[in-house]
């Protein structure tokens, strides 16, 4: 029990002293040249405790006493002694290890080098460190089949998966989900499904953006972006929606996430259409960013004769010419939030009680694309 082993460790200390009043590290170094500490049966009994007692307390566990862990990890720190990691998650069945998988069924082209993937990717990385884990990042090119996702979750590499965005994989996500629980998305949440996703509220985003540009004075509406994920399909509907109410025209024009090519892709739209288009709802910050070139390039300004609001709030948005108005996802606060999640499922917090999504709202930041 941790009060005998507590009290075995305090005679340790009181007895067999070679100086008065020396402490722990003092004792300790004063036979260190004779005393090889290489494992946790050597400190145990250094310490005068059971080899039990030192692993707890080497892992900071509640059930070893403050003071008797302190002395422990004191004891390790002068010998030096650091636990087997290997053996430690052979005994725990944990690797410590996170697998982050970015799948990307409807942009086949996109790179992880996105904007938007390498800030959620940071915010990640900070918190699963904050957390004691790895981070083994994966960008997969979906198939039609589970397995890009069925391979990581069986792999035994892992303790759990987080995926950023469900692409067009929503129901690939679902049917693994079924039975690998330690799983969260970054993603669009809908009534009833298994995975649990944090996300923002698409639908509200497209419908904030639109009766943004309508109040600042567009009256011919486009909305940017290719609709096969359903984040983006979501952000479209809401659009759709708010500009159908409000009466007025508005066209879709595909574009792809496809680096050099969405420049040209978006001026082809553009002069694709027969609408004189005054406002634009891009479907992310980067495709308003490539549209503000394209716009440019073209003559027409921006926001006199033509009004932008992206969708992201990237830290780039706010240094473009002119500043960029966009709908904020809250970034840090949602990787905070799946990182979260993904502990309580791994450590069992869902049995019963099932961690719930998390959707959050969307908020319009206002720059100098809209301020006409």
């Amino acid at each position: 029990m941790a009060g005998n082993d507590d009290e075995t460790l305090d005679q340790a200390q009181s007895g067999d002293q070679e100086q008065p009043g020396a402490g722990a590290e003092d004792r300790a170094a004063s036979g260190s040249t004779n005393r090889h500490v290489r494992t946790l049966a050597d400190l145990a009994r250094l310490a005068g405790v059971s080899a039990g007692t030192v692993s707890r307390a080497l892992a900071g566990k509640a059930l070893v006493n403050a003071e008797t862990r302190d002395r422990i990890q004191a004891l390790a720190r002068h010998h030096g002694f650091k636990p087997n990691q290997m053996a430690s998650k052979l005994r725990t069945g944990r690797t410590g290890v996170i697998g982050v998988v970015i799948p990307l069924g409807h942009e086949k082209r996109q790179q992880i080098s996105d904007p938007f993937f390498l800030t959620l990717l940071g915010h990640l990385a900070d918190e699963l460190t904050e957390s004691g884990y790895d981070m083994m990042l994966s960008r997969a090119l979906p198939d039609g089949s589970a397995e890009w996702l069925e391979r990581i979750a069986g792999s035994g590499m892992v303790d759990g998966i987080i995926v950023i965005g469900q692409s067009d994989q929503f129901h690939v996500i679902e049917s693994v989900a079924q039975s690998y629980r330690p799983m969260v998305a970054w993603g669009q949440y809908r009534h009833g499904q298994t995975h649990c996703a944090v996300g923002t509220d698409n639908e509200a985003g497209g419908r904030i953006a639109v009766e943004h540009l309508l109040a600042s004075g567009a009256r011919n509406l486009a909305f940017l972006g290719q609709t096969r994920g359903i984040e983006i399909a979501i952000r479209y509907r809401g659009a759709a929606m708010a500009a159908e109410a409000a009466g007025a025209p508005f066209v879709h024009l595909p574009v792809d996430l496809a680096g050099e090519s969405m420049g040209p892709q978006i001026e082809q739209a553009l002069a694709g259409t027969d609408l004189v288009i005054d406002g634009i709802v891009a479907a992310s910050d980067l495709i308003a960013m490539s549209a503000l070139r394209v716009l440019h390039d073209r003559g027409r300004a921006v926001p006199d004769d033509v009004r932008i609001v992206g969708f992201d709030d990237l830290p780039l948005a706010a240094q473009t010419t002119p500043p960029l108005t966009t709908i904020r996802q809250e970034i840090a606060e949602g990787a905070r939030a799946l990182v979260e999640k993904l502990k309580a499922r791994i450590e069992g917090q869902s049995d019963g009680h099932p961690v719930q999504s998390l959707v959050m709202p969307p908020r319009l930041v206002v720059r100098q694309t809209t301020q006409g």
